[in-house]
């Protein structure tokens, strides 16, 4: 912990709601013992979870803050679900991948956690049902951040998301202005397509 607080700055907070999440709660039985190693680990349907300092690198860009009802597109696990839902008010979290839903549901109830919803939904479009939303936070690779996300993101509102190739992608943080966005790229990432309408297919 030491070294993310020195080299990447983590907050205090993020720490914290990071150490409260098991991360072996979230991958399959025969990969716990790299259950903390800093790399992705396969998850079913062909996914994967993270590498944690990607997630807090995720989580940290969006400045969440207790009020917050945040959009996830892409549940996957749904560990980073469960840590964003110790920053914010609430987490909606679609996942196309009607196994991988399921997955996400069982992991989140295992640790009882109550304000984070698992959406089966193309979620490159969106969840129309919540919005607007202050933050929003896209796990896979899209060939551009969907205009649906950001049409329904509140003004002053955060995405962040891997935008470019399916095989390597720039980190782009986008916040919402009233005239025109900004956007600052974090750096280069490897996740996996994005599926649906906005995204690289089915």
């Amino acid at each position: 912990m030491d070294y993310w607080r020195t080299s990447f700055k983590f907050p205090e907070k993020l720490i914290k709601a990071f150490l409260s999440v098991p991360r072996e709660e979230f991958i399959e039985p025969e990969f716990l013992a790299s259950a903390y190693g800093d790399y992705p680990l396969p998850i079913p349907a062909g996914q994967t979870i993270s590498q944690p300092t990607t997630v807090m690198i995720m989580i940290k860009s969006l400045e969440l803050k207790q009020t917050d009802i945040v959009l996830e597109v892409g549940a996957g696990s749904g560990y980073c679900a469960a840590i964003m839902s110790r920053l914010c008010r609430k987490v909606i979290t679609t996942e196309i991948i009607p196994e991988l839903a399921a997955y996400a549901k069982n992991n989140l109830k295992k640790l009882r956690i109550q304000n984070v919803n698992v959406v089966e939904y193309d979620g490159s479009q969106g969840y129309k049902k919540e919005a607007p939303y202050d933050k929003i936070m896209v796990t896979a690779a899209c060939p551009s951040i969907p205009p649906p996300l950001v049409d329904q993101l509140k003004v002053n509102g955060i995405i962040v998301a891997p935008v470019g190739a399916e095989f390597g992608q720039e980190m782009i943080r986008l916040k919402k202005a009233k005239s025109g966005n900004n956007s600052e790229s974090l750096g280069c990432f490897n996740f996996v397509p994005l599926k649906g309408k906005f995204g690289y297919g089915d």
